[in-house]
């Protein structure tokens, strides 16, 4: 008897050894499994989240003014704050002009002890923060530059490359709210490789800023740059004469498809005023960046606008186009005499018609090139003369444009 009981009892310790091995496999399976989905969940997590930067900038282009086109290397504090001024006594920061951005040659050439980025002592004495102070209490945003590369294109002071996460966070200690980021004196590697590397640093920086990638182009950012900024250069450096505004549309035009309320496509800031084109031109550059859904960054002296240069870059219903929360790039939809369209909200229509040439031209065009359906008639708001033609149209749309002109309407179906 006592020897079957212990048997018995053997067995039972036997079994009862086996179910807790089997129960501790389960459950160290289930742990490392867990830790490998949070793992595989995190990293998705993170992913995403740079993908979509989580900076909620950018819902429509950015407007405001950059100091390069006109100023050059030639900028200090009292030009930005009167720039500041001008943009309010003007009127246009009410218009949606709100970012002052300051460009190249800003700081120190070289940084102080602790490696960090300086304002020029002889042109900004009163520092950065001092600057965002300034502006913020005018109700509009600072913007600052740099570069992903040693030294910024002037090389007149370092660029942010190896200092991306000191140099957020000093541009959000200073309360900057818009980063315009070059490409030059870099080391060798690309693009897709450097300027995430800032997305990353911005985003820890505990300031919404934002991120301007001035690429040039070069790798195309319009294919990969929503993942990491919020507007790409997609050409190179404009000039303020009329065959190189129309270059820079034509490049623009080709990235399209990739623009979109949070990320565009950046044909360079406007040089409307700077004097090199005449109104009618300027007229063609302020309405194809409007209907491209560029950003409206002014490149002119702002504190000594014209009256033709407030004419045109205070625009209202042009500036209406650029803002339509819709958020559709124009192409071109003929190019024997330029017409560019893009959908807007409300069953809307934006239409730009251009005559680049040196002649006149007499255009006539099918609404159904547009977009709009067959045996649909609408109303056709002229943006330029900003009145609505007295006969609703029907098939067809007429315009008779002289050299280096340009027509702009607003088409509203109505049946």
């Amino acid at each position: 008897m006592g020897t079957r009981t212990e048997g018995l009892l053997g067995k039972l310790i036997c079994v009862l050894l086996s179910c807790l091995m089997v129960m501790a496999a389960a459950s160290s399976r289930a742990t490392i499994m867990g830790k490998v989905s949070n793992t595989k969940f995190h990293h998705h997590s993170e992913r995403l989240r740079r993908n979509l930067l989580a900076n909620g900038l950018g819902k429509s282009p950015p407007m405001g003014w950059n100091s390069w086109n006109h100023f050059w290397c030639d900028i200090n504090e009292d030009i930005v704050k009167a720039a500041a001024d001008a943009l309010v006594s003007s009127g246009l920061s009410k218009l949606g002009y709100e970012y002052v951005n300051i460009d190249d040659c800003w700081g120190e050439q070289v940084r102080d002890e602790n490696g960090n980025l300086q304002a020029k002592n002889a042109t900004f004495p009163s520092g950065i923060k001092a600057l965002a102070d300034y502006v913020h209490s005018k109700g509009l945003k600072l913007g600052m530059y740099s570069s992903a590369g040693y030294y910024t294109c002037s090389k007149q002071m370092p660029g942010s490359l190896g200092y991306e996460e000191q140099d957020a966070k000093t541009f959000a200690l200073w309360g900057v709210d818009y980063l315009k980021y070059d490409n030059c004196y870099t080391d060798g590697s690309k693009p897709m490789d450097r300027y995430p590397i800032m997305t990353r640093a911005l985003m820890k920086a505990g300031r919404p800023i934002y991120y301007s990638l001035c690429e040039w182009g070069d790798m195309h950012p319009a294919l990969w740059g929503f993942q990491v900024g919020n507007s790409w250069r997609t050409t190179g450096d404009i000039t303020d004469t009329f065959e190189s505004v129309m270059s820079r549309a034509d490049a623009n035009e080709v990235y399209a498809d990739y623009a979109r309320p949070g990320g565009w496509n950046d044909p360079d800031m406007l040089e409307v005023g700077n004097g090199g084109m005449t109104k009618d031109e300027y007229i063609i550059h302020f309405s194809l960046w409007a209907i491209s859904k560029a950003p409206l960054l002014l490149g002119c002296d702002v504190r000594n606008l014209t009256k033709d240069t407030m004419d045109i870059i205070g625009n209202k219903e042009v500036i209406a186009i650029n803002q339509d929360p819709l958020g559709v790039q124009a192409k071109k939809v003929r190019t024997d005499v330029e017409i560019w369209t893009a959908p807007l909200s409300g069953y809307r229509f934006a239409v730009l018609i251009v005559n680049r040439d040196q002649w006149p031209a007499n255009v006539t065009t099918h609404l159904e090139d547009f977009g709009i359906p067959p045996k649909t008639s609408v109303t056709a708001r002229d943006l330029w003369e900003h009145k609505t033609l007295e006969t609703p149209l029907a098939g067809n749309l007429s315009a008779n444009l002289d050299p280096h002109t340009c027509k702009m309407y607003l088409l509203q179906p109505i049946s």
